[in-house]
Order: structure tokens, then sequence, then C-alpha cells
């Protein structure tokens, strides 16, 4: 390569890489088509490489231009890095943060955790995206998104800090047996019993299904649901129970509803929530306070980490 790329010509191979389209990505910028059009070009002659192949109806990233647009993420995440840097050091959390959270999660406990942040960081701008484990740490990794609060551990190269532990209950219909058996269940009482999970996927997914293996748990193989809500009205509608987080719980199965919900004996299956972020971030010291508010607030939904 003779020449250096610019950022803008970084952020223009982004742009129509994440938007397959030139119109959108043109727009998403904020710079005309033929301008976007030329900082291509011009970045594909400097890089002796073709990023793109583009007819009328499409535009797709060539198999040697998918590492070099993750590399371009990269780099633009390490600019932002820079500023974030300078106008972060006197003032934690002041600004924009993207922050990413889990379907399980985002629902039930951002409502009572935003008006904390927002008392304790008045001038911080959160940019929320709601998405699956496993994309959310691929959007961490290309610079994406800033942190995410999901549900630990995960693999990677991302350092993490707890914010809660938050038990699982077993929700099923009110005349179901089981909740005869006490307030407190116990692992072995859910033997033989037809548990309802999410769809693949999920991360609560996977904890679930380790709860019911251990308890003796059947999963009816034909019946899966795309979201909690889903999940409580397939128990409503008889075909099975549930193991619900207690957050969502609270949420999903009111005391008048057709689903009631039961403890399990202490210690209960539990799964731990926390802010993760990468371990080559600037913002760590921000990242552990943002962690340690929403610890401190988390203790008005469920026991707290």
């Amino acid at each position: 390569m003779n020449e250096r790329l610019s950022i803008r010509q970084l952020e223009a191979l982004v742009a129509v890489a994440e938007h397959a389209n030139f119109r959108k990505a043109a727009a998403a910028i904020g710079i005309t088509q033929p301008a976007l059009s030329a900082q291509v070009q011009q970045a594909e002659a400097a890089l002796g490489l073709q990023v793109f192949e583009r007819d009328r109806r499409s535009v797709l990233v060539t198999s040697a231009g998918e590492d070099l647009v993750a590399r371009c993420r990269i780099a633009l995440s390490a600019v932002d890095q820079v500023s974030e840097t300078a106008r972060h050091r006197g003032k934690p959390l002041v600004g924009e943060l993207r922050l990413g959270v889990i379907p399980t999660v985002a629902p039930y406990w951002l409502p009572p955790l935003l008006g904390a942040l927002r008392k304790a960081f008045p001038e911080l701008r959160l940019i929320l995206r709601e998405e699956q484990t496993a994309r959310l740490l691929e959007h961490l990794d290309a610079g994406q998104i800033d942190c995410a609060f999901l549900a630990l551990p995960v693999a990677g190269d991302f350092t993490s800090a707890p914010v809660a532990r938050e038990e699982f209950v077993v929700a099923a219909p009110k005349a179901a047996p089981i909740l005869k058996r006490g307030k407190n269940l116990h692992l072995r009482d859910l033997a033989g019993q037809a548990v309802l999970l999410l769809e693949d996927g999920h991360c609560l997914r996977d904890q679930a299904l380790a709860v019911c293996e251990r308890g003796g748990a059947v999963e009816p193989l034909e019946v899966r649901a795309t979201s909690l809500p889903t999940l409580v009205q397939m128990v409503a509608g008889g075909l099975g129970i549930t193991l619900l987080p207690e957050a969502a719980a609270a949420a999903l199965a009111p005391r008048r509803g057709p689903v009631a919900t039961a403890r399990f004996a202490r210690p209960a299956p539990a799964r731990n929530l926390g802010i993760v972020w990468r371990t080559s971030s600037a913002r760590l010291r921000e990242f552990r306070l943002l962690a340690e508010t929403l610890r401190e607030a988390s203790r008005g939904v469920v026991g707290g980490a």
C-alpha cells in the first residue's frame, strides 16, 4: 500500500459492509453517495485490493475484504478510544456509551436500573442494543459496542465485573402437582417433568438445560419458545413447566394470572449477570464504576451479587 487510509475511508468501508447498499451507507455516515463511492474506490486503489463485489442489485464483501473490514472496525474503535480517553479523563461516564443487553435481561432489568444510572450520571447518554450473547460478543470484539450486560462467564479476550446473582424459579400452571410440593422445591422435584425451554442461541437455554439435567427433567424436543413471554404462554396452555429468572418471573407470572411460581430451597440454581468489555479498552475504570452502580441498584430487583 502506497498511502495510509483516512478515517473517512475506514468509515466508508465499514458502512458499505454493514448496509450492503451504497445509498444507505452514505446516509449512515452523513455524506453523498458519489462521495462514498469515491472514498471506497480510493481505498481499494490504495490497498490494491477489491473489497466489494457490486452490481446494480447488490453489494457483497469479498473474502479478502472480510478480514480487512474487521480490521477497519478495530482501527475506528481505537480512534474513538483516543477521544473518549481524553474526554473522560476527569469525569467518568459522560457522553455516549453503547451498551449491549441480552433479551432475557433487557425488559426486566433495564427499567429499574436506568433510573439509577440517570441519577448517578446525568451526562451519560446510553445507546442500547439488544441481541443474543454470541452476536453481542461479536459486536463487542469488533468495537461496535463498548460493553455488554449479560450472563457470565463468556469466552474470549474480555474482562468482566459482576452485577447480580439471579435465581431461577419454577413456573407452572396453577393446578400443577409440582406446586403442591411446598414453597421450597429441590432439584429432585424436577425429575420426569416436561420442562419447556427457549430455542437455541439463548444463553439462558443452556443454563436452564444444565439445571434440568441435574434434576432429571425432560425437554419436549418438539416445543421451544423464541422468548420468555412466549414460554410463559406455553406454560399457561398446559404444555409443561419452565424455569424463569426471578426478575422475569415477577413481570411475566403475576399472582392473579394462570401461571404460578415456586422457589427452590437454598442454595437455589442461579445465573450470574455482569458487565463485559474488551480487555484492551481504555475505559476500564468507567466500566467498573458502571458495574458497581448497577450492582447497588440491582438490590431492589433481586438479592444482588
